[in-house]
């Protein structure tokens, strides 16, 4: 696979002879989030995405936008040794920048290679922030737009898009088109959860707010509080707010923020997503391995993990000093969000990686969702004598989305399946530690798709783009509206009409038939 700059004129000459490889996702070699590539261009500018694009049209060559990094499995791609990679990282422009003294909301205009992070850090810089309409720092916005991602909340809007007022659309014959917000206007509506199948998203014109201070709170329940309780009151009233389950502990972690008055605190918390020590990682990943064999090790684990999540995952940014009390307070972004800490690196650098499952479902069947999930988890231990565990750090992410309509969204409403999504939906994620000895199979590895088929089969449910197996998605589409699709692939046809930004998940929705 040939990793390029940008150039201004992209030939047929540039394949031949080019054996396609992989094109990984974010937990590197291994972990393809495309089988087969034939080169990656570096962009800087969209004007050069505009000419590769006008010139893969015309050869008829497949392409993919990439990226920072929240793809996990080989959905990505076309299985098309001639694609071709627009890495938009790149992109990093940040202007036109409005937020008028007194004012409660403005605007930026970021490009589409922008993170979280570094649209976060600007903001600051100029006393404003996202609210809360983002995610994580090592993920662009316009990945996230593209892929419906979402922020845990039913309170505010969740969905990123929500904070998109327009954006420019590079099509399938190199032409920039901006789509404003008009909920009216299917093209918004399919642009709002795109896919990647209209094109690449090169600029958008993003809604901003006043910097805030927020804080962060913690308590813990038993899970009888959780599946017997009102999870709706949990969630609501709090700006945002999610649940981490510990199914061997029998435990949950309710997770809770909202703003307060500048003046409220000096702490600056800053919270760790994703960082690790090298000692921490690698006594991690001992551990996790001999749980690819024993159950016990796995127990241990989720014990361990549990203990550590307990107590606040915040440093002092000003210090880097340990914050051990919650709440914990400091700025949007720091406190929402974070990153790494100093001197440290992400947990999949130190070969910790994983696999995931996130599923969505209205949030007036979580109570019936998540008992059904502790009913598979019982059947394990008196079927076959199986403990079932979470064996990532934060145990099982339960997080929620205010309803948002538009044709592909996890939150979307008024769908054909009459069942109401209008209060809004609960996600299931269920991450997992993926052993790097023998087999690299999981500790009972056949419960997974077991768990996926039947959440799928028995409920209302909606998969996210990035976050599910080609089987996940092949059995998932029954669930989404055909009108959707239908409304969908019109708009997908119009956009890119010889379908060089075809996907595997594209071709499982049936917008390519």
């Amino acid at each position: 696979m040939l990793f390029l700059p940008a150039i201004s004129v992209l030939t047929a000459a540039a394949f031949r002879g080019v054996s396609a490889e992989p094109y990984n996702t974010f937990d590197g070699p291994g972990f393809p989030a495309c089988n087969d590539v034939a080169a990656v261009y570096n962009v800087t500018s969209v004007a050069q995405v505009v000419s590769i694009v006008k010139t893969a049209a015309a050869n008829g060559t497949p392409v993919r936008a990439s990226g920072k990094g929240h793809m996990w499995y080989d959905t990505m791609c076309q299985d098309d040794p001639r694609t071709i990679i627009i890495r938009t990282e790149g992109l990093t422009k940040i202007s036109e920048f409005n937020l008028p003294a007194g004012a409660t909301s403005g605007s930026v205009v970021v490009e589409g290679g922008v993170t979280f992070l570094q649209l976060a850090e600007y903001l600051h810089q100029n006393g404003a922030s996202m609210g809360y309409t983002l995610v994580n720092w090592n993920i662009t916005i316009a990945g996230a737009v593209a892929m419906g991602g979402h922020r845990s909340s039913i309170r505010e809007p969740s969905m990123v898009v929500a904070g998109v007022l327009s954006m420019d659309i590079v099509n399938g014959k190199g032409e920039i088109v901006t789509i404003d917000r008009n909920n009216n206007n299917d093209d918004w509506l399919a642009a709002s959860t795109s896919l990647g199948l209209l094109g690449v998203i090169t600029r958008l014109k993003y809604r901003i707010y006043p910097d805030s201070k927020v804080y962060a709170n913690q308590v813990t329940l038993t899970e009888d509080q959780v599946l017997n309780g009102d999870i709706y009151g949990l969630i609501a009233p709090y700006a945002t707010a999610n649940l981490w389950w510990w199914p061997y502990l029998k435990k949950f972690h309710h997770r809770f923020y909202n703003e307060v008055p500048i003046s409220t605190s000096d702490q600056q918390g800053f919270q760790n997503t994703f960082s690790a020590t090298e000692t921490e990682a690698t006594l991690a990943r001992t551990i996790l391995d001999t749980g690819k064999y024993f159950a016990t090790s796995n127990m241990l684990m989720e014990t361990i993990f549990e203990g550590l999540w307990s107590k606040p995952n915040f440093h002092e940014k000003t210090t880097d000093a340990e914050i051990t009390t919650w709440p914990v307070y400091g700025w949007n972004y720091d406190v929402l969000i974070g990153g790494l800490y100093p001197g440290q690196k992400p947990i999949w650098e130190y070969n910790v990686r994983g696999m995931t499952l996130e599923l969505a479902f209205p949030v007036t069947q979580a109570n019936a969702m998540l008992k059904r999930v502790r009913q598979l988890f019982d059947l394990e231990w008196s079927q076959r004598g199986i403990i079932m565990t979470s064996t990532y750090r934060s145990g099982i992410n339960i997080k929620f989305g205010q309803a948002y309509y538009d044709f592909l969204g996890q939150a979307t409403y008024n769908t054909s399946d009459g069942v109401d999504w209008t209060k809004g939906t609960i996600m299931f994620d269920f991450p997992s530690y993926k052993p790097t000895v023998g087999d690299k199979k999981r500790f009972n590895e056949e419960f997974y798709p077991r768990l996926a088929k039947t959440l799928i089969d028995e409920f209302p449910c909606r998969p996210h783009w990035t976050k599910n197996t080609r089987e996940v998605f092949g059995n998932a589409t029954k669930n989404i509206d055909p009108s959707h699709l239908a409304k969908f692939k019109v708009v997908r046809q119009k956009f890119d009409p010889q379908g060089i930004f075809k996907s595997i998940v594209g071709q499982t929705l049936g917008l390519y038939s």
